[in-house]
């Protein structure tokens, strides 16, 4: 094991925050970079209750290069790069492509920039199934190639990968790893930690949680009229769990120098489509409660239906998804878990 920092940007976000956890399990000594625009310090203190253990922590944007440069100017240790933090909502990249394309390229532009003046040599990048477009060839590998992106969220996905690829032809030492996740969920077994964020959630079972505590009244399924078995959108789901351990595998696998190349991507999914339905019915079976629901129009940036085909990390990381839909469910993290035992307690 290598005995530098791992630094992981955005790492009190929701992947972020698992990922932390899993490297300090596993030994690493982890740095992270978070400006804390959609999360909070309270998860810190949960990464260090699970953990026993404390990840460093540096209040920075991206965007501030001055700064990050500070970060590896003062942690000359640093031995591999974590990158997650940027903007992740598909509908507001929709009504603000600026606000993304600065935030997600300009952050990627100037952590390379930073790397290659600290001679840090190893990057793991948060990538996104998005960068396949509206694909019909399911499911889909990673030979499919960049696809039409049907939202600036997207889009960003794929100038950051083209980034790295044209960054690695001229850097003889330089080594990256994209991971295209497709859409994670859950929660640490804990309870600890869960997908929480700063305003209006933009994905599913934040949603779900919220309706099911009361603390939402509506609840809208966007579309009911794709060509998929019930009508709604079908995606491949993916603990939050699973996706974190695969992050420790690319990490391993890029230190100890087994890339193929040196920028390689893999798909992280289950290689099965689920549909919006599916879901609100799995959850409708674990929890005991019944949630209502609209049909609301398509949204603007949604593909009808994505899954994995996730052989390749099966192949060279040694990584399998492991947990079920239901397991996926049951994890709703954060402090929900026993308000919503206590709600279905009096449903019993």
């Amino acid at each position: 094991m290598t005995q530098g920092t791992i630094l992981v940007t955005g790492g009190l976000g929701y992947i972020g925050a698992h990922t932390v956890v899993v490297l300090l399990e596993a030994g690493y000594k982890v740095l992270i970079l978070d400006n804390l625009s959609n999360s909070s310090l309270q998860a810190l203190q949960r990464i260090e209750s699970i953990t026993g253990k404390k990840a460093g922590f540096t209040r920075t944007n991206l965007q501030d290069y001055a700064k990050l440069k500070k970060v590896f100017k003062q942690n000359p240790d640093i031995a591999a790069v974590i990158h997650f933090a940027a903007l992740k909502s598909v509908s507001d990249s929709v009504s603000m492509p600026l606000a993304y394309y600065q935030n997600n390229v300009g952050g990627m532009l100037n952590l390379l920039r930073a790397m290659q003046e600290a001679k840090v040599q190893h990057l793991i990048f948060s990538s996104s199934c998005t960068v396949y477009g509206d694909t019909k060839t399911l499911p889909v590998n990673e030979q499919h190639g960049f696809g039409q992106a049907s939202s600036p969220y997207g889009n960003t996905k794929i100038v950051c990968e083209q980034m790295l690829q044209d960054f690695t032809k001229t850097q003889a030492d330089f080594q990256a790893i994209s991971l295209r996740y497709f859409n994670p969920i859950g929660a640490h077994d804990s309870g600890l930690l869960g997908e929480t964020s700063k305003g209006t959630p933009n994905n599913l079972l934040p949603l779900l949680l919220q309706k099911a505590l009361g603390i939402r009244d509506s609840f809208s399924v966007f579309g009911n009229n794709y060509a998929t078995h019930d009508g709604t959108c079908l995606r491949d789901y993916i603990h939050v769990e699973d996706l974190a351990q695969a992050h420790l595998k690319a990490l391993q696998r890029t230190l100890e120098k087994r890339q193929d190349a040196p920028c390689e991507a893999f798909n992280l999914g289950t290689g099965k489509g689920y549909s919006v339905l599916d879901v609100i019915t799995t959850f409708e079976k674990v929890s005991g409660i019944a949630l209502s629901y609209q049909i609301a129009p398509r949204r603007q940036g949604d593909v009808e239906a994505i899954y994995a085909d996730a052989s390749l990390a099966e192949n060279k990381l040694g990584w399998k998804a492991q947990k079920s839909l239901e397991d996926m469910v049951l994890g709703i993290g954060s402090n929900t878990t026993a308000i919503l035992k206590k709600k279905i307690n009096k449903n019993e």
